[in-house]
């Protein structure tokens, strides 16, 4: 059962833009996010442009994961000990330093793909001190009922950066290089750490001595505990490894058979504007079994697969783009908004961590074995056993009872409260 809310309840929804600290990260989230959305489709044709191997850009985009991958639990620890605004705010200054790097070697067209890779190695590590504090932040810059509409602005304006991200990026790509795009996005990134300077954080969970291997294993059964937790992961995490194919294939495809970064560019641009409808479908709804849900929906994120596996036209591959980026958006909120619910805010970063290092785990073997799953079973084939098992995989938790059980509370526990209203 979903609940649709009148246009009374959205604006009321609306109304966690009222409470000073989110507001502010929420508009470094909007700077940020834009330089993320251009990014892609960037760093692929540069990579493309340098030597024309798809195995490159796959051991670049790997690389990237990987880091993220090895240093998000860490991650967690640290943003359950520290004043999580601040870890945020180092961790864009780093990236500002590193695509800033990035983007002059690329203009000045002295770019290796070994300096690319380095770079994506460090941007991961930043990643990973970043994500971590996000749920951790949010439970604690808004009320319990607020939950939900933050985490719906969030990916909305994820959704609008990768509308507007891919086609600025394109039309840069094609008049300037992508150097200049990646140098938008090092601006993005300044911009993200000064609206964070502005948040002001109350009395923050601590506790008196810092264990690095036992907080690690406090929050591991945490993690483990909760089976409807580490069901999803785990779906996600092939569901992450399979969807590498559509990475890595979709800018190659493009190129031969679309007409090149244009068409890539549109298809990048309309799962972004589908990502917008999911974003404003999950301020309005609220599923009674959000996980269930959340996970029947998500069968649509293979149809991007399976139409470029089919061969289509660059029209019907953008609108499972489009479908895809919409349900993926759904499900995003829907899931942050469950963990925010039933996890405690003493550890909520920590599991946070071990959420998305298993949900991203197994991406970087899938950016890797790409190229040489192709040139086993050819492009299509690849592309088609991909999107089969990514329906399988979707439902796959649905057979645990309590991922299809967990109600969505009428009244959540408070945790923290928000600080700082006006």
């Amino acid at each position: 059962m979903v609940q649709a809310s009148s246009s009374a309840d959205t604006a009321s929804r609306l109304r966690v833009l009222r409470e000073r600290n989110f507001r502010w990260f929420f508009l470094g989230q909007c700077a940020s996010m834009l330089g993320d959305g251009m990014v892609p489709p960037a760093l692929a044709f540069a990579i493309l442009g340098l030597t024309g191997r798809v195995s490159d850009l796959g051991l670049v985009l790997a690389a990237g994961t990987a880091s993220q991958v090895l240093f998000m639990l860490a991650g967690g620890v640290i943003a359950d000990w520290l004043p999580r605004n601040a870890l945020m705010l180092g961790s864009d200054l780093l990236r500002t330093v590193s695509q800033g790097i990035m983007a002059l070697l690329l203009i000045t067209g002295t770019a290796r793909v070994w300096h690319l890779l380095v770079l994506q190695v460090v941007h991961g590590l930043a990643a990973a001190l970043f994500m971590p504090a996000v749920p951790g932040l949010i439970q604690s810059t808004t009320t319990p009922e607020q939950r939900q509409p933050a985490n719906a602005l969030r990916v909305l304006a994820m959704s609008g950066s990768l509308i507007v991200g891919p086609a600025l990026a394109g039309i840069l790509v094609v008049a300037l290089g992508p150097g200049w795009a990646i140098a938008i996005d090092a601006v993005t990134f300044a911009a993200s750490a000064a609206c964070l300077s502005r948040v002001r954080l109350g009395d923050q969970v601590r506790r008196g001595r810092y264990r690095f291997g036992r907080d690690l294993a406090d929050g591991w059964r945490e993690f483990r505990s909760r089976r409807w937790v580490w069901s999803i992961i785990l779906a996600a995490s092939v569901m992450n490894l399979l969807y590498a194919g559509f990475l890595v294939l979709g800018p190659a495809v493009s190129v031969r058979a679309f007409g090149g970064a244009g068409a890539w560019a549109l298809i990048s641009a309309t799962f972004g504007t589908g990502c917008l409808g999911g974003s404003l479908v999950a301020l309005c709804v609220r599923p009674r079994f959000p996980l269930r849900s959340a996970l029947i929906v998500m069968v649509a994120f293979a149809w991007p697969t399976l139409t470029l596996a089919a061969g289509l036209t660059v029209g019907v591959v953008a609108a499972a783009a489009f479908c895809g980026g919409m349900v993926m958006m759904v499900f995003n909120t829907l899931w942050e908004t469950t963990l925010q619910q039933h996890i405690p805010a003493t550890s909520l970063s920590r599991v946070s961590a071990y959420e998305w290092a298993g949900a991203v785990a197994c991406q970087p073997l899938g950016l890797v074995l790409v190229a040489p799953v192709v040139g086993r079973l050819g492009l299509h084939a690849t592309l088609w056993t991909a999107g089969a098992l990514q329906i399988l995989v979707a439902l796959f938790p649905l057979l645990v009872p309590e991922v299809r059980t967990l109600p969505s509370p009428a009244r959540e526990p408070v945790y923290a409260s928000p600080s700082n209203r006006t």
